[in-house]
């Protein structure tokens, strides 16, 4: 897997997913299982819609 999600945008979809997750806790509901992509997709630095549609924001290091 390539990395296509960022710094800024890890960072983000970690911490908006842990708050659906705790939502999800916090009114019993299986819907913050969702927050678990999120998590998931900050932590392994992919997603696989973002690859679909070309999309990253993932820097480009130069290599000297």
């Amino acid at each position: 897997m390539i990395c296509n999600v960022g710094n800024t945008e890890q960072i983000v979809r970690i911490i908006i997913g842990t708050i659906i997750v705790l939502l999800g806790l916090a009114f019993r509901s299986w819907w913050g299982l969702i927050g678990l992509l999120g998590i998931a997709t900050g932590l392994l630095r992919y997603c696989p819609v973002s690859n679909i549609l070309g999309i990253s924001t993932c820097e480009v290091r130069d290599k000297k």
